[in-house]
């Protein structure tokens, strides 16, 4: 009787811990539909992005254009249903380009050119999601 109460403590933590594990990390600011999601990062991220660097909300976009780019990124990387979607390509590939720039250069701004090109990708997403739709 005591090994089936362990067991069943056992079974019982493992789940808990798995459901919450499941849960962690998302700020709970993504809903679950793609395409709402895709388009939300799209606004956050334009509005970090065109911001003027002496603006005092620059910071504050900034924050939570990477909070829900975390989201983003860990809630569908793995989702085979939109991993094949041109969005989501198209939106990997913009994410991969401002994270490199951070990651090389992480006091400076992005320079126009990358602005540029950013804007454009971001502009092919949302065509992109008229389509899939």
């Amino acid at each position: 009787m005591k090994t089936l109460i362990s067991r069943l403590f056992a079974l019982m933590l493992v789940a808990v811990i798995g459901l919450t594990g499941c849960s962690a990390g998302t700020s709970g600011l993504l809903s679950g539909d793609y395409r709402q999601d895709t388009l939300m990062l799209v606004d956050s991220l334009r509005t970090a992005i065109d911001l003027p660097d002496d603006d005092p909300a620059k910071a504050e976009a900034q924050a939570t254009a990477k909070v829900i780019i975390s989201d983003f990124a860990s809630r569908y990387r793995r989702d085979s249903s939109v991993a094949s979607l041109s969005s989501f390509t198209t939106m990997r590939t913009a994410l991969n380009a401002i994270a490199g720039h951070y990651s090389s250069y992480p006091n400076r701004p992005l320079p126009e050119k990358l602005k540029t090109r950013v804007e454009q990708e971001l502009r092919q997403v949302e065509a992109a999601l008229k389509r899939e739709a």
